[in-house]
């Protein structure tokens, strides 16, 4: 039996790296793979668990064939090694930061991959990103408003995309992610 294939997503100062790293043992207790990014930017840098290359680096490795899922956003380079898919194979499940704007690609090569979207309350997540830094006043409002467009979907075409809100205590945020995996794993007993 094939595993699957968990696309999470979310907009930056969500919490998807916390969550990740919060999630990582009891996800691997249940079978569930936790995919490191290739990223085109130093590893000093990355805020997560992730690879940094650089750009030439990133694009050899895409020539050979060394990536089942890669995208460029904001100015970077991100790649899912395609080790992904012997572990689906083997009936791992295989979770990934991915890419809102990737999602429709992702679906074409994974038709039953489970994708879910990482919500915060809009003042928590304006919060999040000032403290952060790394944006201007008006390029976090730029952010918000078109996170409000993305999270306004229910799903991409008869895929519903799950919503998971991390607005609160991260721990909530890993149960309900355990939560949904076990629900969605269940047949349906109707």
């Amino acid at each position: 039996m094939d595993g699957r294939l968990i696309y999470l997503m979310g907009p930056s100062g969500s919490g998807k790296d916390s969550l990740i790293e919060a999630a990582r043992a009891p996800l691997q207790a249940i079978n569930c793979e936790v995919v490191r990014r290739v990223i085109t930017r130093s590893a000093e840098s990355l805020g997560e668990d992730a690879i940094g290359v650089s750009r030439e680096e990133f694009a050899r490795r895409k020539e050979e064939g060394d990536f089942a899922l890669c995208w460029h956003a904001n100015g970077l380079d991100y790649g899912i090694p395609v080790v992904i898919d012997q572990w689906l194979k083997e009936g791992r499940d295989v979770l990934i930061n991915g890419s809102r704007g990737h999602l429709a690609q992702a679906l074409r090569r994974y038709p039953a991959l489970m994708p879910i979207l990482l919500t915060v309350k809009e003042d928590v997540l304006r919060e999040r990103l000032l403290r952060r830094g790394r944006e201007s006043r008006v390029e976090i409002e730029a952010r918000l408003r078109r996170n409000e467009l993305f999270t306004a979907e229910a799903s991409v075409g008869e895929t519903p995309i799950h919503r998971l809100d991390n607005s609160g205590e991260l721990s909530a945020t890993v149960a309900n992610l355990l939560k949904l995996l076990q629900v969605s794993a269940t047949p349906d007993q109707t």
